[in-house]
């Protein structure tokens, strides 16, 4: 995991968040259990916090390289270059349902390639494969680039309620890590006033003068009104210099609307919209894998 300098900080998040015993015990499951791998994909995704599409895909496929594809951006670039359609662009989108669908095109791929003289070929040399010969993007970001206009992109209003708190979660996760990566103290889930728990904060303190706190709430589905009140609650914490909705252009629209209602909020709240985010945590995932590929800080320094 070349993003994160710092392996252990991930990994303690990992077990602060799931308790280690729960985590031993979905693992073991996730990759030895004996129910179908689908069943199993599920169950873990919808259990298990910290554990993206491509992490997931990488234990499976290193256990059982004869079934399960790894799946990240790059084996994205590599089977939307092949024509491959209907391919999942984000974390959310990779179901269950939709792993089985591209583990089967990479065995349809290691098949071919057996039969042009390779022995023996199983997922793991399809990865090889798709990594070696078939990376012809210039640019891995493109995947989160929206076909429209931001005003006009995918909405997340309509979605179904489980893929909409994938969305909430992969999004608030991703705020974490920018933070994380632009030297805040952050986290998810955050207390920051009474009566006000919100998705993301990113946390600074500055000399002995004191903290800065800037608080995100993630918009997918469900009330506005109950997004708007637990950010004016957030305000009542001193430390709070800013506070951010997060969510898509359309539902964007009706919180600025509900916002301007209440009198001296509109000013201080901030928009982003969720594309966005998707966007900046490529780049920076991108500068953090070729920083710490120099290796400039060692390990346990």
């Amino acid at each position: 995991m070349l993003i994160w300098g710092n392996k252990k900080y991930i990994i303690n998040k990992m077990i602060e968040d799931n308790g280690i015993q729960s985590l031993r015990d979905h693992l073991a499951d996730f990759v030895w259990g004996n129910d179908p791998v689908e069943t199993r994909w599920g169950r873990f995704r919808k259990t298990v916090k910290g554990f993206g599409p491509a992490s997931m895909s990488e234990i499976l496929c290193h256990a059982h390289p004869r079934q399960c594809i790894l799946w990240n951006r790059l084996a994205y670039v590599g089977l939307h270059y092949l024509g491959v359609e209907k391919l999942p662009k984000r974390d959310y989108q990779v179901t269950d349902e939709r792993y089985i669908d591209v583990s089967s095109v990479a065995l349809d791929i290691a098949g071919e390639m057996q039969s042009a003289g390779p022995k023996d070929v199983d997922l793991l040399d399809v990865d090889y494969f798709i990594w070696d010969q078939l990376q012809v993007e210039d640019k891995l970001s493109q995947i989160h680039k929206k076909p429209r206009s931001p005003e006009h992109g995918d909405d997340v209003d309509d979605t179904a309620a489980e893929a909409a708190e994938f969305i909430h979660d992969e999004i608030k996760d991703k705020i974490a890590h920018i933070g994380k990566w632009l030297g805040f103290d952050s986290d998810t889930e955050v207390k920051v006033a009474d009566g006000s728990k919100v998705d993301a904060a990113w946390e600074a303190t500055i000399g002995n003068m004191g903290r800065v706190v800037y608080v995100f709430e993630i918009q997918t589905k469900g009330s506005i009104d109950s997004l708007i009140l637990n950010l004016l609650k957030s305000l009542n914490n001193p430390a709070v210099q800013g506070v951010v909705a997060v969510s898509d252009g359309k539902q964007m629209e009706r919180i600025k609307k509900h916002a301007a209602d209440v009198a001296g909020f509109g000013g201080k709240l901030k928009y982003w919209d969720y594309a966005e985010v998707l966007k900046v945590h490529a780049s920076l995932e991108s500068v953090n894998e070729t920083i710490n590929r120099l290796g400039l800080v060692p390990q346990g320094f």
